[in-house]
């Protein structure tokens, strides 16, 4: 029985914590597109990303200047 006077209190305030957190999850938006994660996930572009000639050619220099060595293995 003494124990319920410590329960209860702990039972009413878990409750009231979780009521804070679902109004500000739903206040903040958290809910607000619940299917568009999921098309984004199967519409996903598969394609590698190429890199410009230009950034490879910006890449060496800057591996010239601050090592001295050319690095010869440049991202493709």
């Amino acid at each position: 029985m003494e124990s319920l006077y410590l329960l209860i209190p702990l039972s009413v305030l878990l409750v009231f914590l979780i009521g804070i957190v679902f109004w500000w999850s739903v206040r903040s938006g958290q809910f607000d597109d619940l299917e568009g994660p999921g098309y984004r996930v199967l519409m996903d572009d598969d394609k590698p990303v190429e890199i410009s000639e230009s950034l490879q050619v910006e890449d060496a220099n800057q591996a010239r200047s601050t090592s001295g060595i050319v690095k010869t293995d440049t991202l493709r």
